[in-house]
């Protein structure tokens, strides 16, 4: 009689976290190797970075409050923004795997179903923390400065990892949605580019017009980028940082299942 493998007795969680473990080591390794890409995720956020700092900056830099400077007004926007479009990434993996046929070899495993599109949004956190890193040191080269203690720098790390993995779990439900990696790219664009730009990424609420105004204080991004910016500047909170959690959490409630639902059904 065959001797029963050690796998095949153990608890069907362990069997998925293994799962989800394996296809997260797939994707960050997709990502290290894929050179185009790993060049996107360092010269993308020094690219916007400079170019909002130096093109905006003397014109928008008058509707600050006084002794706020543009740079630092403008970081918490650009991280924020970069994650947002950074989560597109997550949408064009899981629509090509659905479209080159692996997920069908990945079918005849004794694998958890959604281990890849956990593998393909916790790889998300890797490139966008690269990308983050890569946006703090050229702030600070051309002169950003932080007024943050080590709290406030752990609450920002946990806001930019929850906000990322919202807004991956978002990228899934349209990686497997669409129809082609065209398909992707322009569904991700209609949906993050209005909230990244119509937001307080890059100027202030107050100088919007009224209609446009009421959108930009009461969608996601704002949150999450007002209660950055209040921590990076060591200014008051007020309650964007718990209103940004809740928009994050709210996300990922909805998210996570329609995504996973999605994906067994199309890979059905």
């Amino acid at each position: 009689m065959a001797t029963p493998l050690v796998f095949e007795n153990r608890p069907k969680i362990i069997m998925a976290l293994l799962d989800s473990w394996i296809m997260i080591k797939r994707s960050c390794t997709h990502i290290l190797r894929n050179t185009d890409q790993l060049l996107g995720t360092f010269f993308q956020p020094i690219m916007f970075l400079v170019l909002f700092a130096t093109v905006f900056g003397g014109a928008i830099s008058k509707a600050l409050p006084p002794g706020i400077s543009y740079l630092d007004f403008l970081m918490a926007g650009i991280i924020i923004q970069t994650v947002a479009f950074g989560s597109t990434t997550t949408a064009v993996a899981v629509c090509n795997d659905l479209q080159k046929g692996i997920i069908d070899r990945f079918r005849s495993l004794p694998m958890n179903n959604l281990a890849v599109l956990n593998g393909h949004v916790v790889s998300d956190l890797l490139r966008n923390s690269i990308s983050t890193v890569v946006m703090l040191l050229t702030g600070l080269i051309i002169g950003f400065r932080s007024h943050a203690s080590a709290l406030n720098w752990l609450a920002i790390v946990g806001l930019i990892l929850l906000f990322t993995l919202a807004f991956s779990w978002l990228a899934a439900i349209v990686g497997v949605v669409a129809k082609s990696v065209e398909a992707v790219q322009w569904l991700t664009f209609v949906m993050i580019f209005p909230l990244t730009f119509a937001s307080s990424a890059f100027v202030p609420t107050a100088s919007m017009n009224s209609v446009l105004r009421v959108f930009a204080v009461n969608q996601p991004i704002t949150q999450v980028v007002e209660a950055v910016r209040a921590l990076i500047l060591g200014t008051p909170v007020g309650n964007h940082v718990w209103l940004a959690v809740i928009w994050c959490l709210g996300i990922l409630i909805v998210a996570i299942p329609l995504a996973s639902w999605l994906f067994k059904r199309k890979s059905a």
